[in-house]
């Protein structure tokens, strides 16, 4: 692996993080807030680390998969790390852990927080706070292939590695003009948020902090009580469908586009996740209406907008679902391990290997039957190929795996099982609030250092879904010699 072409290409990422940070700094000028310096200063910082790691490299356009998975890996990390820094040189965290934990929940889109409250911080820290989980929705890396097509080939092998999902697909010849699609998509539903978060009632400034964080599926909001805060019906039900959106596969919009809508709605995928939505916003909304607030309308309200939230991994909360039946609270915690569809901006394990895993389970069953029978994985008319279907079994087995391991390792921090677990499903999903310690309404500020750095990496690894981040370590890690 040739670390100065990953240490250029890493010094051109800090500079794009630089730049974008001249939007807060916008903000605070215009609120005439302290924290005005603190954006210039880190601006500098972050743009001269650029420009010093983009030096001390070199550019190749061959880059090869070890080095597109290193620098995507690493240029997160550094993107998170360099995030941090208008947290801790603001004052808002004493401890850099914190400030890492903060910028990496929110460019990975987790949602998680250790700010306890969030009303006391400045425009200018908000509006990073929610721009870092718009830019980390759609992908930092994609971005930087959109706007650099010189990658030439190299393109290719970061937009693998970058891009949720099982099956990346090229939606045009060219990867740079699929990234610059991708984004154009991901601009255009912005806007549209924007102006109906307006309508709905939100000021300016708040339409566009909770545009950037639900169409990134990240949630984090400008209030400690997340949208319930707002209690604003009309901006409620804009944001469901707006979750429900960017759940979808970005590539069926580009059908869209391009006016093939009936390629859209024989999505065999697509029709899936309506459905997983609407059964669990049913039977959630049922036992709602029995056990919690015998109001059809409320149940309905808080039902809906809860299961969108988890499932999308949002996170945002109009209700501390925390306080609800056990059963309810047992399906919220399945739920974190749902996400939306693949090629969206959700996290966890995604709708198409769910799918692809219940079609298998299937097909193992009807193997006892009829031994001799060869019996394909279909998706509607699509067989998938066997390659695929084992890199989908190998994911979930190693996603089970990391997460058993990392709840049994947070308990050693004197968390009790149920906060354990539901903490590192939430943040190994990308979706931010737990149960019990870690609930809606409740922060991960009491955890010690070596807990938020532990969930920090469990986002990582959870946003680029596992084996980039493998493929990073096993490459590092030194292979002894054998005759």
């Amino acid at each position: 692996m040739r670390l100065n072409v990953v240490s250029h290409m890493l010094g051109i990422l800090l500079i794009f993080v630089g730049v974008f940070k001249i939007f807060p700094l916008v903000w605070s000028v215009y609120y005439k807030e302290q924290e005005v310096l603190v954006f210039l200063v880190c601006i500098i910082i972050t743009v001269l680390a650029g420009y010093l790691l983009r030096g001390l490299g070199s550019y190749k356009e061959d880059i090869n998969l070890k080095e597109s998975f290193a620098f995507v890996t690493f240029g997160w990390i550094l993107a998170a790390v360099f995030g941090s820094l208008p947290y801790y040189f603001s004052g808002v965290f004493i401890s850099f852990a914190d400030a890492f934990f903060e910028a990496m929940s929110g460019f990975t889109t987790t949602g998680a927080t250790v700010i306890d409250d969030v009303e006391v911080l400045g425009y200018g820290i908000l509006i990073w706070r929610s721009m870092t989980q718009w830019l980390g929705g759609m992908g930092i890396i994609a971005l930087f292939v959109a706007v650099l097509p010189r990658l030439g080939g190299g393109s290719s092998q970061l937009f693998r590695a970058e891009i949720p999902g099982p099956v990346k697909e090229k939606i045009v010849p060219r990867i740079a003009g699929t990234a610059k699609i991708l984004w154009g998509i991901y601009v255009f539903i912005s806007l549209l948020q924007v102006i109906l978060l307006r309508i709905s009632g939100l000021s300016f400034f708040d339409s566009i902090a909770h545009t950037f964080t639900t169409v990134a599926t990240g949630g984090f909001s400008t209030r400690s009580e997340s949208i319930a805060a707002f209690n604003n019906p009309a901006a409620e039900i804009i944001i469901i469908f707006f979750m429900i959106l960017v759940g979808i596969n970005f590539s069926l919009y580009f059908s869209l586009y391009r006016k093939n809508i009936k390629s859209f709605f024989k999505d065999y995928e697509f029709r899936f996740y309506l459905g997983f939505l609407f059964v669990f916003s049913l039977i959630v909304s049922i036992n709602l209406f029995f056990k919690e607030y015998y109001c059809i309308m409320e149940s309905l309200r808080y039902g809906v907008f809860q299961v969108v939230a988890i499932t999308t991994t949002t996170g945002f909360a109009t209700d501390n679902f925390d306080m609800w039946h056990p059963l309810l609270r047992g399906i919220m915690l399945f739920l974190m391990f749902s996400g939306g569809s693949g090629g969206s901006t959700s996290g966890s394990i995604k709708q198409i290997r769910l799918l692809v895993l219940l079609k298998v389970s299937i097909r193992e069953i009807n193997k006892l039957v009829h031994p001799r029978a060869v019996l394909p994985v279909r998706l509607g008319n699509k067989m998938v190929n066997e390659g695929v279907v084992l890199n989908i079994v190998a994911f979930v087995l190693l996603y089970i795996l990391i997460f058993i391991i990392s709840s049994l390792l947070m308990t050693s921090f004197g968390l009790d099982l149920v906060s354990s677990f539901s903490a590192v499903a939430a943040n190994l999903g990308n979706v931010g609030p737990g149960l019990n310690l870690v609930g809606p309404l409740e922060t991960y500020s009491f955890l010690p250092s070596a807990g938020k750095i532990l969930l920090s990496f469990l986002m990582l690894i959870g946003r680029l879904e596992i084996f980039t981040v493998m493929v990073v370590f096993l490459t590092l890690i030194p292979r002894s010699s054998s005759r």
